[in-house]
């Protein structure tokens, strides 16, 4: 059991008769009355957000969920078909459940899967990964501002903003957690 003061940034939960992981948290004492947790929360299952507020002594059961690295096939129009890596068992996911990681993953990329009770409802890209540049705008001469960032698509579909110096067919790194560019390859 988990209780309502002790939540944290990414801890499952189950409550309402659902699964949530909690997105947000802040522990808030007023002046007058008791304290309380005010969450942002996310149903695992739905992917519906919702804002609650908890009395700090509430408990919740914690939601045990199981994670296997599977590799992603292809995409057929409308399900994106991932594969175990140890029992070659096939599993095709909705793009609601694959809408994060798809923008970061090629195909034969290994992804991280998250179940809860043996269905799949997340898939998590890997931290860092090496994608080329596909479209930009070039960058101008003379135009050496610091800070200063353009709009560059990759081979995945996702727009990454990137210094002015990148073009395309340029390899770069980025952190799929925040979508930034980190460098080039």
């Amino acid at each position: 059991m988990v209780s309502a003061g002790d939540v944290k940034k990414g801890l499952t939960i189950q409550w309402n008769n659902s699964v949530w992981v909690v997105l947000d948290f802040q522990h808030v004492k007023p002046g007058k009355g008791a304290a309380f947790v005010r969450t942002k929360v996310k149903n695992v299952m739905t992917g519906a957000i919702r804002e609650e507020t908890f009395n700090p002594s509430e408990k919740f059961p914690k939601a045990h969920i199981e994670t296997k690295e599977m590799q992603y096939l292809y995409n057929d129009g409308e399900l994106y078909h991932f594969m175990d890596v140890e029992s070659y068992e096939q599993i095709p996911l909705d793009y609601s459940q694959v809408e994060e990681a798809i923008k970061f993953l090629k195909e034969n990329d290994v992804a991280v899967m998250r179940f809860f009770e043996g269905k799949p409802f997340e898939v998590q890209a890997p931290n860092f990964v090496e994608l080329e540049v596909t479209e930009t705008e070039p960058g101008f001469k003379g135009d050496t501002a610091q800070g200063v960032y353009k709009p560059a698509t990759v081979e995945t579909g996702a727009v990454v903003q990137v210094p002015l110096f990148v073009e395309i067919g340029d390899k770069i790194k980025i952190d799929t957690r925040s979508g930034e560019y980190l460098s080039r390859v």
